[in-house]
């Protein structure tokens, strides 16, 4: 440095150095066991089925989604999200192929626990619309409307069938006021005190879930701005936390993951509990297109986005990438 100071007299460059260094003064790491894998298991396919607007993603059969399970658990990778995909012959307006014993997703349930065990956390969607013929989270009142009221009565139903075949974890996702509530109460009546919730706390209206109504067989018609956030609000969030929290949550979630990270990093500030973030359809969507183009380097993108969420406060991660992500970070590329 020479007399007049022009020189800085910090650097933080010296802890970028080498990539041992950056590694050694890393913030944030993100190891496999943060990984949740969401999975679809479709009734009446004999091989699986391609999303289209999801490249590398499938419709499950059994079979498969056996294996992917196996494969989530050899990779690290935490827990898996199972959603039931039913013929749609079978949908109606009360989404009863949802509560059916026998119907797809407590199928899937049952077949993944078969196969790993308590070695994978297995979670259930706990919606009806992938059940619905008219693709809404809810039953429906004489005007088209979501019943809130009418649809706790169903949720409780698909608890108690969903922890009736095995689910560690169940994941209301319908945003339902008074829903943990009453799937806490459910599940213990019928003595599933250990069946765990994850409560979609902040689950915002987005246009980021395109992808994912292809994957499920979507029926909506209309939107579900009535029930799901508004993307311009955060105190709600932070309301809806409350709520949660009090009702009985185990854990929460906010999803998206990517457009909202100021609200995961607010909730994760705000609780005591393990915090959990979706990156769902629309962005796996996004970095996939861009990196077939040739636009981005598809590996570092992966693991960039999912670092900034973990960075954010995000515990647990929902990604369409864990299991490839998980074997990524085993092999060192991060």
């Amino acid at each position: 440095m020479n007399s007049y100071g022009s020189f800085p007299g910090a650097r933080p460059r010296r802890l970028r150095t080498t990539p041992a260094m950056r590694r050694m003064v890393a913030e944030t790491r993100l190891d496999p066991a943060d990984l949740i894998l969401p999975a679809f298991v479709r009734e009446g396919v004999s091989e699986p089925v391609p999303i289209g607007a999801m490249p590398g993603v499938v419709q499950h059969t059994r079979d498969t989604l056996r294996r992917a399970a196996a494969e989530a658990v050899e990779a690290g990778v935490s827990g898996i999200m199972l959603f039931g995909v039913p013929e749609d012959a079978k949908k109606d307006g009360l989404g009863t192929a949802g509560t059916d014993p026998e119907g797809i997703l407590q199928l899937a349930i049952r077949d993944v626990r078969a196969e790993v065990g308590d070695d994978l956390i297995v979670m259930s969607d706990l919606c009806l619309d992938e059940f619905t013929d008219h693709g809404h989270c809810g039953v429906l009142d004489d005007q088209g409307r979501v019943d809130n009221d009418a649809t706790l009565e169903r949720y409780a139903e698909m608890a108690q069938v969903q922890a009736d075949a095995g689910v560690h974890v169940v994941g209301p996702s319908g945003m339902m006021d008074g829903q943990v509530g009453v799937i806490r109460d459910a599940l213990d009546t019928i003595g599933k005190e250990d069946v765990a919730i994850l409560a979609y706390t902040a689950k915002y209206s987005s246009a980021f879930y395109g992808p994912f109504r292809e994957a499920v067989g979507s029926s909506l018609k209309g939107d579900r701005k009535t029930y799901q956030q508004d993307p311009a609000n955060l105190r709600e969030s932070l309301r809806e936390l409350a709520l949660d929290l009090e009702e009985g949550a185990d854990m929460v979630m906010v999803k998206p993951a990517g457009p909202y990270l100021d609200v995961l990093a607010k909730v994760a500030e705000a609780v005591d509990v393990p915090v959990a973030a979706y990156q769902i359809s629309g962005e796996y969507a996004m970095v996939e297109a861009a990196a077939e183009k040739g636009w981005i380097d598809r590996e570092k993108a992966i693991l960039e986005t999912l670092t900034g969420i973990r960075r954010a406060g995000g515990r647990m991660i929902l990604t369409y990438w864990a299991t490839e992500a998980a074997r990524m970070l085993a092999a060192g590329r991060r």
